[in-house]
């Protein structure tokens, strides 16, 4: 059975990477997103895995909680080792789409839905190495002209 990763931070990104949850079980995956109060929850139900929650607002700190992340990312790249690495986005999941790019794995980026008239961060940064770039708005394809659209996901 295929191993898939499904990253994202929290909050819309991870709302938008649950409305995938009914492939979820064609798949050995597991779910990576931040560890805070409402995520924590989730283990009940889902294959999960906890990077740390930080912030871009606090810079400084941001700057650790990244660098541990990346770390935790090599560490759980090589505990699952997927074949796959699905994301929405945001910060959390860059260092795993590289990480599995380094090692040859598929990498499938599905652009923000939040976003109709302009990149994120994270999709401009994915988006050379993605396997297949997904946007959820036609006028996205100005941005990213090899990218997929099918819609939203929603």
């Amino acid at each position: 059975m295929k191993r898939v990763m499904f990253i994202s931070s929290v909050g819309g990104h991870l709302t938008q990477l649950l409305e995938l949850k009914t492939i979820f079980k064609d798949y050995n995956y597991v779910l990576v997103t931040e560890k805070n109060d409402v995520t924590k929850d989730m283990k009940k139900k889902y294959k999960m895995e906890y990077l740390i929650y930080g912030s871009r607002e606090y810079l400084f700190k941001y700057v650790f909680i990244f660098l541990f992340n990346i770390f935790k990312s090599f560490y759980l790249f090589f505990k699952y080792r997927p074949n796959v690495i699905v994301t929405t986005g945001t910060h959390t999941a860059v260092p795993m789409c590289y990480i599995g790019r380094l090692f040859g794995r598929k990498i499938i980026f599905i652009e923000s839905y939040a976003k109709r008239t302009s990149p994120t961060l994270s999709g401009r940064l994915v988006y050379p190495i993605a396997n297949t770039f997904i946007v959820q708005w036609e006028t996205m394809l100005e941005f990213y002209p090899k990218a997929k659209y099918f819609g939203g996901i929603y």
